[in-house]
């Protein structure tokens, strides 16, 4: 997977610092060391399935007030029922 990326100047002055002492070689080894650093202290925390009955409480968590152009999603659908 290719990915690119845009650093602010600080970063861009890390990598460069960490380029200028010959121990990497590209800007993309630089990246890929501070990942498997950052892999190291912070491990990626997994994603816990959820039962559907979780999923479905949190899409109507999610959906309380979200509107469409000032209209509520309830009332789109009650009007959908009348045709």
């Amino acid at each position: 997977m290719a990915l690119t990326l845009t650093l602010d100047p600080h970063g861009e002055q890390l990598v460069a610092a960490h380029l200028r002492t010959g121990r990497y070689h590209s800007p993309e080894e630089v990246v890929t060391r501070a990942l498997e650093s950052l892999a190291e202290k912070e491990p990626p925390v997994p994603q816990r399935k959820r039962t559907p009955a979780e999923a479905v409480a949190h899409i109507r968590d999610s959906r309380k007030g979200v509107t469409l152009g000032g209209l509520r999603i309830k009332d789109l659908i009650h009007e959908g029922h009348k045709y």
